[in-house]
């Protein structure tokens, strides 16, 4: 038996805050190691101790085992836990932890070695009998084995993942999903196998002792996916027939037999729609939605890691489920734009409701570029999935989150969507539905007028005959004020008295009620730092207005058909033959973009001429910056 005393997390942002609530809760002390933007993260704040590792990119800090290493022993940490992604799969890590004389908080390096790649894990499984799709030879693919799915062997989350419907596209899929995997991952190994339609991703926890128990603890299913991200993740998978469960079980524990597991692990499979199961993959760590089987089976699995590395045995069984659990990971992300990432200060983040809600972030930090943009994982757990569904939908409308666009509505659509609340899912299904979960925002007038009464309201420092007289003098002409919400521009005019139709029953600097044709509602109102926007939040909807200013600074207009950068990163490939002077048509991508851990895609706004190209593969550009700029070809 080894008896921990203090524990480093080799991550960052929320999976390191929950990791140090569970060891704060065993008595153990906490090391948070941090990237130069991360020198004053919550995880940072919430340590006892923190270590400095120098720079900003993940290869320079967070994927630096060496310097990880040298934190823990300097801290006086006696084990390293790994979280999820950057060292967490590193076999090579693991062996270097345990040849520090630190404890790892992870599976024997063995097994992650065994898992790491996923052909080579797709051997090992064939073995043991789980059964796996048939591979493809990309080189010998025939129209009858499209659609193919491309996966890159080494890493996960979404990266280097292609899907091929065209054999004239393969090769172009092929090289950039190699590029992307061995951006990501240094290894460029790429395998194909028949992409499944609207299959289910079903998945089982697993957890193992050094004693020989090995525990299935219950199906998630993580359908809901963007970019081959998951979404929404729910325990236990709904629909299920008893039988498939029990062989998705037995399967998880036979893959971990295979390899001499210890600890928490993941077994993942694609399940077709007419209830066969395959093998993906087996990710030798904890993995983002592990609070769902947490609530459904009343455990904490970071403790239970941390005993099993301690040598403790596991009792023979896992105690029994019971109720019915779904998360959503909250992005800074829009999904109608792409998914694209957002960057900025996260001015409020408050969720009502009783509620678990993991987060790394607080009240006015920021987003950066460098990392993945989830916010928060918010989880729901009640007697039944409809009450669990309802619960989440309920607390994500309600909350309050300013400062960056998010997927709230996205998540919140998803889940009072019919076929999500029939529990039919799929990994189509936001290909099917994406467009009306995104398509129309909500009218924002009654936002604009309470943003406009909140602003002219007297503040608390007004002399009390103005504050409670403010609404009686009667101008001659109405005030008027003007805000663009999400791209639409909103001219709102009151008089400071009550309207045919509206009753302004209380108008205050952070909070109006009005009465509009006899439905009395509550706003809430906040403007940031800078004033430069005002977010309303009601029973309505949430949203941000942006004061329109009476004379636009002329600094604001660009050239036609200039092309600016959408947010922070880095350029990571231009079109071949994109150069001055060539022709380019509409939708055309002309060059790649990478920020927070995904790649964007810079497309031609019409057919023309590059007339001008500001950038160069490898270079770091800003919010706005200038990339290209296209001539539109004159219409016939």
């Amino acid at each position: 038996m080894t008896n921990l005393t203090s524990l480093l997390v080799a991550n960052r942002g929320e999976i390191a805050v929950r990791i140090f609530r569970t060891a704060r809760a065993l008595g153990l002390a906490t090391v948070a190691v941090h990237s130069d933007p991360d020198a004053d993260a919550l995880h940072v704040r919430d340590a006892d101790a923190a270590v400095r590792l120098p720079g900003a990119a993940p290869a320079d800090t967070y994927l630096r085992g060496d310097l990880i290493i040298k934190a823990a022993l300097a801290a006086g940490a006696d084990a390293v836990h790994p979280g999820y992604g950057f060292l967490s799969e590193n076999a090579d890590f693991a062996r270097e932890v345990l040849a520090a004389g630190l404890t790892w908080i992870g599976p024997p390096p063995e097994a992650i070695e065994a898992m790491a790649s996923k052909t080579r894990a797709k051997e090992l499984m064939r073995t043991a009998g789980v059964p796996l799709l048939d591979p493809v030879d990309p080189a010998a693919a025939t129209p009858a084995d499209l659609p193919l799915l491309l996966k890159a062997a080494a890493g996960g989350g979404g990266r280097g993942m292609r899907v091929v419907r065209d054999l004239d596209q393969l090769k172009e899929a092929l090289d950039a999903a190699s590029a992307e995997a061995r951006s990501a991952f240094g290894d460029g190994e790429v395998f194909a196998e028949p992409y499944v339609e609207r299959g289910r991703h079903v998945e089982v926890q697993i957890l193992a002792d050094t004693h020989g128990t090995v525990w299935a603890l219950g199906t998630r299913d993580c359908s809901l996916q963007r970019r081959h991200q998951k979404v929404i993740e729910e325990a236990p998978a709904p629909g299920l027939p008893a039988g498939l469960r029990e062989s998705l079980h037995t399967a998880a524990v036979a893959a971990a037999r295979a390899v001499s597991y210890e600890g928490a692990g993941t077994v993942e499979f694609l399940v077709t729609a007419d209830g066969r199961p395959y093998f993906l993959e087996m990710n030798t760590r904890l993995q983002v939605e592990h609070p769902v089987t947490e609530a459904v089976f009343g455990l904490d699995l970071v403790a239970l890691q941390l005993r099993v590395a301690e040598g403790e045995a596991l009792p023979p069984a896992p105690p029994q489920p019971t109720g019915h659990a779904v998360e959503a990971r909250l992005y800074a992300e829009d999904p109608a734009q792409d998914w694209r990432p957002q960057t900025g200060v996260l001015h409020t983040l408050a969720i009502p409701g009783e509620i678990r809600v993991d987060t790394g972030f607080t009240d006015g930090d920021t987003v950066g570029i460098h990392y993945d943009p989830m916010l928060a994982k918010v989880v729901a757990h009640a007697p039944t999935r409809a009450g669990a569904v309802r619960a989440l939908a309920a607390a994500l409308a309600g909350a309050r989150i300013h400062g960056l666009t998010t997927n709230r509505e996205l998540l919140v659509g998803s889940l009072r969507h019919p076929d999500f609340a029939a529990g039919q899912l799929d990994t189509g299904f936001y290909d099917r539905h994406l467009d009306t979960l995104t398509g129309s925002a909500p009218d924002a007038t009654p936002a604009a007028l309470a943003a406009a009464l909140a602003e002219a309201a007297p503040g608390p420092d007004a002399p009390l005959a103005a504050r409670l007289g403010g609404w009686r003098n009667v101008r001659s002409q109405p005030q008027t004020r003007r805000y663009t919400v999400a791209g639409t521009e909103y001219e709102v005019q009151y008089h400071p008295v009550n309207q045919p139709g509206v009753r302004v029953l209380s108008a205050e600097r952070h909070l109006v009620t009005l009465e509009v044709d006899g439905i009395r509602r509550t706003f809430h109102v906040k403007r940031n730092s800078n004033n430069t926007e005002v977010y309303v939040d009601s029973a309505l909807g949430a949203h941000t207005l942006i004061p329109v200013p009476r004379f636009p600074d002329p600094q604001d207009r660009t050239e036609p058909g200039s092309l600016l950068a959408p947010m922070p990163g880095t350029v990571v490939r231009i079109a071949e033959g994109a150069a001055p002077g060539s022709p380019v048509t509409a939708g055309q991508p002309l060059l790649w973009l990478e920020a927070m851990k995904m790649e964007h895609r810079i497309l031609a706004p019409a057919s023309g001429t590059l007339t001008a190209l500001h950038v160069a593969t490898g270079q770091q550009v800003e919010f706005g910056a200038l990339l290209a700029v296209v001539q539109e070809e004159p219409q016939a």
